[in-house]
Order: C-alpha cells, then structure tokens, then sequence
C-alpha cells in the first residue's frame, strides 16, 4: 500500500473510532481505489501510550477492506473481550495510537518453526478453539519461535503449551502490512 490509501484507511478508522466512542453516526466508508476495495483480511490495534486498548480483525472477508477498517475499528472499541469493564473514553482519544495490518492469506505450514519472526503471524487451531498472534507481537515482546507459538497455543487458543507441536494442532502463517499513527498525526 502506498501513503495515501494507508492515511485512507488510518483516517477512516480514526472516524470510526471517533464516532463509537462519543455515540455519534458512523459514516459508511467509500473509495474508488480498487486495492482498498478489494476483499481482504485485516486487523485493527488501540493502544493508549503502549498499552493495548482494543484489536480485532478477520482473516477473510468478502467485504472491501475499506469497509472492513470501519468495522474493525468499531469492534476494537465496543467488542475486544479484554476491555469490556473498561471501555475506552472520550477522554482518551487524544492519547490513542491506531494501528492497522492489512493480512496476507493464511498459509498452513507443517513445519511451525519455519516461521519468521516479526515477519510472520500465526494462526493456531485445534477443534473448536483457535488463537493468533499478529507478526510484531513477537518482535516486540522479544520471544523466541518456541515462545511465541507456545503462548498463543496456551493463553490465546486455552491449548497445552506444547500443542503446536501436535500434527492434529494445525498452524497457518501469514504476514501483515503494518502501518500506524498518533491520534494526533491522523
């Protein structure tokens, strides 16, 4: 994605987010830009000075992705089961960082450890419970391969630590493109 369609959907989310949080209409994005209007996975971050306040996404969407933004940024804000008792304020809303990763399709892999760190995210999934981690999770908590996959297993999916390692586990990789901004700088 080149600057203007990542300010395009920056900007869109930031409107979404805006809107959520002081209770206003949500104005339905639009674009003539055929990649932002193409179908394609993506995830929505909130943090407030580093802290998380908020990410969610799909991996698949038959929607345009600008749509997707939208919604995304608005379940990020109302939806994540981690801040429901502590929803995000209007008070907050200058301090907020919006990040955005734009998914590449999920690949399986049979060989988890093949994964590039900061470069690839990973999807686990064992019967009825998945988890994931997006690529920069990773690099920026400083976990080794084992770690990483061990702890998306154990407190994403409520997997054993070690069911990566298990054939009947299936692991998918994938990469993102990752762009973000201050509040303010939106």
């Amino acid at each position: 994605m080149d600057d203007v369609q990542k300010q395009t959907l920056l900007k869109v989310a930031k409107d979404t987010v805006e809107a959520v949080i002081k209770g206003g209409p949500i104005r339905e994005p639009q674009s003539d830009d055929l990649e932002l209007n193409a179908p394609c996975g993506c995830f929505v971050t909130l943090k407030n000075h580093g802290q998380l306040r908020g990410c969610i996404g799909q991996f698949t969407s038959q929607s345009p992705l600008i749509k997707l933004i939208a919604e995304m940024a608005g379940a990020s804000v109302k939806d994540d089961p981690r801040f429901l008792g502590d929803p995000i304020t209007v008070g907050e809303l200058e301090q907020l960082d919006i990040e955005i990763s734009v998914l590449s399709p999920l690949e399986r892999t049979n060989d988890p450890l093949s994964l590039r760190l900061g470069v690839d995210g990973i999807y686990i999934k064992r019967g009825g419970v998945s988890g994931c981690f997006l690529p920069q999770v990773a690099a920026e908590i400083g976990w080794s391969k084992e770690e990483f996959l061990s702890s998306c297993c154990s407190h994403k999916a409520g997997l054993a630590p070690d069911a990566w390692k298990d054939p009947e586990t299936e692991v998918f990789l994938f990469t993102a493109d990752v762009f973000g901004a201050e509040w303010k700088d939106i």
